[in-house]
């Protein structure tokens, strides 16, 4: 994705932070502005993604199964566990 305007800004010549500046990039700018949106539309699903891969690995270290807990718990009456 980011090939094109690379191979255009080496051809150029410009340096990085006015070539891929679409206020002092016209030639480009339409270009540039398409990339900046494409990217940023990629990032929104890869931070959510990442924010529930952090999730789930937090719920997986602190779930506790029903095969962990010990028989006895179970057998406990509901009043028992909520204090009625």
């Amino acid at each position: 994705m980011k090939a094109q305007p690379e191979t255009a800004r080496h051809a150029a010549g410009e340096a990085i932070g006015v070539f891929y500046d679409p206020r002092q990039n016209a030639a480009h700018a339409a270009e540039l502005q398409r990339l900046h949106r494409l990217m940023e539309e990629m990032a929104s699903p890869m931070q959510r993604a990442e924010a529930w891969g952090r999730a789930a690995s937090g719920a997986d270290q602190h779930h506790t199964s029903e095969a962990d807990v010990e028989p006895a718990e179970f057998e406990k009456p509901a009043d028992a566990l909520f204090g009625a």
